[in-house]
């Protein structure tokens, strides 16, 4: 049984953890740290844990565990580890943006993978310490790498893609308060978003990026889970080669998944999954994919790399129903 710690502990995503791994048989959650929330219960704050109410906020930081999760904001997590120096036994996910790229992925003498399941499974299997990607990466990731993989030239793909208000965290802003965000749609960092540069460093493997354009719209939508990504390019592939490449890529994953049919958001809140369509339309290929921004582009992704970390099966604590009605 891995005891693990959580640290940051009241946000979308660490309640999401929670919720996931009081149900994983394999699993004791040993403490939760929230430095703005210590000794408050966990059930006030995450109002679906209700029965919760006697657990509490711990305000101290066991070093000892066999795992932890950093749930801190873009920037926290390096800090934090400067801060505490944990027992050379235990191993870190860490969901932020601090240690994703290359350049970042050794600190304090931890070497961290990059991990998306369907891109680093084997290196996922033999690490220590892991770095989850950005939501919109591994939507958008899913959805390029067969292509790129298989592709002799690509020259650019154009992106567009809506996500929830959660993906804007708890902090309460004027584009994530409820009477901005209802009955509304907008974009922003248009073409500079954050997690462009772990896409490209990823497409890069095997496409050379300097002969590619990644052209990335990212819209705020109007309801509070999952992420909605269209890619378009052009290829001479038909539409049944093309579904090949992405069968071939896919054929042994768990979770992401190759329809036929037209996809929508409500498949997949509330689970690990993905589901990609491909077509080709004229000279284009388009393809659309989904996931939960908070479980496959987040907490659930987490877990799946806890599971094979420790040589569990890979969908132990992730069998999840969507919310579909």
């Amino acid at each position: 049984m891995l005891e693990i710690g959580i640290i940051g502990g009241s946000g979308f995503v660490a309640g999401e953890l929670i919720r996931c791994l009081l149900n994983h048989p394999k699993v004791r959650i040993k403490y939760v740290y929230s430095h703005s929330n210590a000794e408050k219960s966990i059930g006030d704050v995450h109002q679906d844990l209700i029965e919760f109410q006697h657990w509490k906020f711990s305000n101290k930081v066991d070093l000892n565990v066999d795992l932890i999760y950093l749930c801190l904001g873009h920037g926290n997590s390096k800090a934090f580890l400067e801060k505490y120096e944990f027992s050379s036994r235990t191993r870190i996910i860490d969901l932020s943006n601090d240690f994703r790229l290359k350049k970042d992925s050794n600190y304090q003498n931890r070497n961290f993978t990059y991990g998306l399941v369907e891109l680093n499974k084997t290196e996922i299997c033999q690490s220590q310490n892991v770095a989850n990607p950005g939501c919109f990466a591994t939507a958008i990731q899913l959805a390029i790498l067969p292509f790129a993989r298989y592709s002799k030239v690509l020259k650019s793909f154009h992106i567009s893609a809506i996500t929830g208000s959660t993906g804007a965290g708890k902090s309460l802003t004027q584009t994530s308060a409820h009477s901005w965000r209802n009955n509304n749609i907008s974009v922003y960092k248009a073409f500079k978003h954050q997690h462009l540069d772990e896409i490209k460093e990823n497409i890069s493997l095997y496409s050379n990026p300097s002969h590619m354009e990644i052209n990335f719209i990212p819209y705020r939508g109007d309801f509070t889970r999952g992420i909605f990504a269209s890619i378009y390019t052009e290829s001479d592939y038909c539409e049944k080669e093309l579904r090949g490449l992405y069968d071939e890529f896919y054929h042994e994953s768990k979770f992401t998944h190759l329809v036929q049919k037209d996809i929508s958001l409500k498949q997949v809140i509330n689970t690990n999954n993905s589901l990609i369509q491909v077509q080709k339309i004229g000279s284009k290929v388009l393809v659309n994919t989904v996931i939960d921004n908070l479980l496959k582009g987040a907490a659930g992704q987490a877990i799946q790399n806890m599971n094979l970390m420790y040589g569990f099966d890979e969908c132990m604590g992730l069998k999840l129903k969507s919310s579909y009605f």
